[in-house]
């Protein structure tokens, strides 16, 4: 099957709602079919996607496959055979065949939420180097709706003072509100111009350069923000080991991020109502105690 179609085109840096989608292949129950009705779930393979398949640790997008009474929902994408965007879902209404045209749309709240994160990740990569030296490389990460996950070599836990040095740093880039600058070139001409490969990326002869600022520039097939001062806040919930040489951020962003602000604070207050004191009184009551 693989063989006989054309490699998916990913529209999506540019549209989350197109028409004419054609439907190039359907995998049911792990094998090809013609077609496939309401109530059953397949993967659907088309010519063209706004839909982002997960890679380079961003995941798939979800949302909607439809046409007059047809309705496909797309619960994951995934990227099949390194150029094949999979669309993961159920068939919901109608009879879906090979050859049908399709509108895709995208879950824009979701894919907005996780451009954040996305970008988010790359200056947290260049604050790390900056402050805990150019041994720092990405070992992995994670990019979510609702938080971002980076992994990266590094020998000894991160002090405190070192991750508010860092926090301050990706802060200090998103006000900055510097512009995301997209750049098409080749592989040693990327490397030429500064570019970082990142780990779990593969490359073509052309790649997609991201740079944003005079800190960060890497090479990324992901979505990302149009200016740094998308992200709005950026804030460091944990940092860890995971193995040997190997530690591990996670970190939330935007309406996230002040959630997350929000929450301690509430439980700041809840402390200190419990201790008989106001926020600012609950160390000098805890050391009454």
């Amino acid at each position: 099957l693989i063989a006989q179609l054309k490699p998916t085109a990913f529209i999506g840096y540019d549209h989350a709602d197109v028409g004419g989608l054609v439907v190039q292949a359907i995998v049911h129950n792990g094998r090809p079919v013609d077609a496939i009705r309401a109530g059953d779930e397949a993967v659907v393979i088309l010519d063209r996607t706004p839909f982002y398949a997960e890679s380079g640790g961003q995941v798939g997008d979800t949302g909607r496959l439809a046409e007059q009474g047809v309705m496909f929902e797309v619960s994951d994408t995934q990227k099949l055979a390194g150029q094949f965007h999979g669309h993961v879902g159920v068939l919901t209404a109608g009879e879906l065949k090979v050859g049908d045209h399709l509108v895709g749309a995208i879950d824009t709240a979701r894919r907005a939420a996780t451009v954040l994160n996305h970008s988010a990740t790359h200056l947290l990569h260049a604050a790390l180097r900056t402050v805990l030296g150019t041994h720092v490389t990405q070992k992995g990460s994670l990019v979510a709706p609702d938080r971002l996950r980076f992994d990266f070599s590094h020998f000894q836990p991160v002090t405190p003072q070192e991750l508010a040095t860092i926090e301050r740093m990706v802060n200090a880039e998103i006000r900055h509100n510097h512009q995301a600058e997209i750049r098409h070139m080749g592989m040693q001409e990327a490397l030429d111009f500064g570019a970082m490969a990142l780990f779990g990326e593969k490359y073509g002869e052309e790649v997609r350069v991201l740079r944003m600022g005079e800190t960060s520039t890497e090479l990324c097939g992901g979505t990302h923000v149009s200016r740094t001062g998308d992200i709005g806040l950026f804030k460091i919930v944990s940092e860890g080991g995971v193995s040997a040489g190997v530690r591990r951020i996670e970190a939330v962003t935007g309406q996230g991020a002040l959630d997350y602000v929000s929450d301690e604070e509430r439980r700041l207050n809840d402390a200190a109502r419990l201790l008989g004191g106001n926020a600012n009184e609950v160390n000098d009551k805890l050391r009454a105690l």
